[in-house]
């Protein structure tokens, strides 16, 4: 896609930090970390997010991940990582191609936990008969 800044990288217009590479996947160091071997996990061809991606590449990304971040979290001496993607701009997401990003931690005390808010079981029940309901009549 024209403008994409991750395109780009995959035609090696924009020089990037590989760690990783086959036919259907690339992964680099992240230009921004958010710690130390921060690293993205692009397909090779333009979708924009997680939800529009053929599942024939989303198999060899989680693959990819799953070899490279055992290395990258030795290399850096972290002792965990966040493994995420943003799905839409509400989400997060800046770059409008997907990526999936491998981010070393530390220590427990430099992660903010999420906001919980308290659901009240009739409303629960009322949002997983909507989800359930969509999702059957997306099977039909």
């Amino acid at each position: 896609m024209d403008g994409c800044i991750f395109c780009k990288i995959i035609n090696g217009e924009i020089p990037s930090t590989k760690l990783y590479e086959d036919e259907k996947v690339l992964a680099f160091l992240d230009i921004h970390p958010i710690k130390p071997g921060h690293t993205l996990i692009i397909p090779k061809k333009h979708f924009e997010n997680f939800v529009s991606t053929d599942e024939e590449y989303l198999l060899p990304m989680i693959q990819a991940a799953k070899k490279i971040a055992p290395a990258i979290i030795k290399s850096v001496g972290a002792s965990a990582f966040n493994f995420t993607t943003a799905n839409g701009a509400e989400a997060g997401q800046s770059v409008f191609h997907l990526h999936f990003h491998i981010i070393p931690r530390f220590s427990k005390s430099e992660l903010k936990d999420w906001p919980e808010m308290e659901g009240e079981q009739p409303t629960r029940i009322q949002i997983a008969d909507a989800i359930s309901k969509i999702y059957r009549e997306s099977l039909i």
